[in-house]
């Protein structure tokens, strides 16, 4: 099938398809993946700024503040670590969502221009695969929400159930309810997402504030909770700990730097999408880390251990009211962030493996099985894990995925990609490469997530997956700073590959857009 190219480009610089009938006969094209038309992109500031807020404030957030104090930081070095991290992901956030928001087209189908119409699989299933883990961790501590929540109610006979695999069956109930309520909301659609987000945001932040006041008024204040030393002073013993804690912040959000085109495809200019996720990310970020920061610290003025997990916190309180107030909140919040970050892409991601038979529900639907076969109670169970295993691994994966989507888009491309391309199945299309795979991004990616995991490790002292020595012992100190060299390393290695390849391969691309029914200042591109 021969792409229509037909195209146009509006003053903003959004660009749509003029005729879409091409795309129902495609098998890389569904109702899902198809691109979003400008009447339909419609998202304001608010509309991200209230989805970070929704992402950012749930309980995962909260405990990977708090696991920085639990690993010996104060509050001064964990909100440093948190807040830079925050900043430096929000780059290469912003730059893949340009495509988003120009073009209407979802990651997966935005990953087509540079892993090939098949090899934006590999891609598309590596953030799933993750996005999965995420929704099952989510929902485990969501249900232990609702099980403390219950267990506060009826007394002590729910929480001293009898055990099923090593948990209370009523644990395991708690989770099972959780999981239900959040595939009813996801086989709605991504409307009733959207809509969901934009309800409970202001709500999210309730819970960490009673927390938070609950235990400045028990410790006496701020003055006993900042007085607390560094367990790590600001020698090696804190900066050994920096660099990974470091890769972890960002990891945490690393997903979203590679699928924020799910969202950023109905923005309604450029400029609303990036003030909303500027407004967004740093500030509902930092505002949870602060809450998280100084509740955990209070929580050690109080009992003496630093206890990050909230849930576990609020069932310390002697208030049942407060418990069941907070708590609630935790598992609106919970709710609200697993729908937006983790279910979202994995279901776009599924689709485009299978268009014709995968629906968003459908793949929504996988990712709530995968989420509980990964057993994400073992993900969380130690911040260890959590940070140096968990985070630290896929971050480096990951990293290199958004290496070459960066180089790719902005330095090869230069933004202008051929929309109707992208779902075309015709062999002969710019974006078919050879035999489907780009073999460019390919090498790019396997190089940079060697780069960054190769070396993984077990610190001394700590549990963990990986030989003390590292994976392979060269690579070891790379690895406390995967993200990075798995970005750094494919972007590099992808754009020399292409300096041998032909200016052909562009020549479809920037020649659609030539064959748009107006034309626009460059300029415009960027509003």
């Amino acid at each position: 099938m021969k792409p229509s190219g037909s195209t146009h480009v509006h003053a903003d610089g959004r660009v749509e398809l003029t005729d879409t009938a091409p795309l129902k006969g495609s098998r890389f094209a569904n109702d899902e993946l198809a691109p979003v038309p400008v009447s339909g992109r419609t998202w304001s500031t608010y509309n991200y700024f209230a989805l970070w807020m929704g992402m950012a404030h749930n309980i995962p957030s909260y405990a990977l503040a708090a696991s920085l104090i639990a690993l010996g930081m104060d509050w001064v070095q964990a909100l440093m670590t948190i807040t830079l991290g925050n900043i430096i992901v929000l780059a290469p956030m912003l730059l893949n969502s340009h495509a988003g928001t120009k073009y209407g087209i979802p990651f997966p189908v935005f990953a087509r221009a540079f892993y090939g119409m098949r090899g934006a699989n590999l891609a598309a299933l590596l953030r799933a695969f993750i996005a999965c883990g995420w929704f099952g961790i989510q929902t485990w501590v969501g249900g232990e929400a609702i099980y403390i929540l219950v267990g506060k109610l009826t007394g002590s006979g729910w929480r001293n159930a009898p055990e099923l695999a090593g948990q209370p069956w009523t644990l395991w109930l708690s989770f099972a309810v959780f999981w239900v309520i959040q595939m009813l909301i996801i086989w709605r659609g991504m409307e009733a997402v959207r809509r969901f987000e934009n309800w409970t945001a202001p709500l999210v932040s309730v819970a960490f504030l009673i927390l938070l006041a609950y235990v400045l008024v028990k410790a006496g204040g701020l003055g006993p909770i900042l007085s607390e030393p560094s367990e790590l002073g600001w020698g090696p013993e804190f900066w050994k700990t920096f660099a990974p804690a470091l890769m972890a912040m960002i990891a945490f959000w690393s997903t979203l730097s590679l699928n924020m085109p799910d969202f950023t495809r109905f923005g309604g200019s450029q400029r609303k999408q990036v003030r909303g996720q500027i407004l967004g990310l740093p500030t509902t970020m930092t505002f949870i880390a602060i809450v998280a920061i100084l509740t955990t610290s209070g929580g050690k003025v109080l009992y003496g251990e630093e206890i990050w997990d909230p849930a576990k916190l609020a069932d310390r309180f002697d208030s049942p009211l407060l418990v069941v107030v907070a708590l609630i909140a935790l598992v609106l919040a919970t709710i609200s962030a697993n729908l937006a970050a983790n279910v979202v892409s994995p279901s776009y991601d599924f689709s485009n493996a299978f268009p014709r038979k995968i629906t968003f529900a459908v793949g929504g639907l996988i990712t709530g099985v995968i989420g509980v076969v990964i057993m994400p109670w073992k993900l969380y169970s130690d911040p260890s894990i959590y940070i140096f295993a968990w985070l630290g691994f896929y971050g480096g994966v990951l990293g290199a995925v958004a290496g070459v989507l960066v180089a790719g888009y902005w330095v090869v491309r230069r933004t202008k990609l051929d929309l109707a391309a992208l779902y075309s199945e015709d062999r002969r299309g710019p974006y078919w490469f050879r035999a489907g795979w780009s073999w460019q991004a390919l090498v790019a990616t396997v190089v940079g997530g060697v780069l960054a995991c190769g070396g993984a490790y077990t610190a001394p002292g700590t549990q963990g997956p990986f030989p003390a020595d590292g994976l392979i012992p060269l690579l070891k100190p790379l690895y406390d700073y995967s993200w990075a060299a798995g970005l750094a390393g494919a972007f590099a290695v992808y754009l020399l590959l292409q300096l041998g390849s032909s200016k052909s391969d562009r020549t479809e691309e920037e020649a659609s857009e030539r064959r748009g029914t107006s034309r626009v200042d460059p300029a415009a591109m960027d509003r």
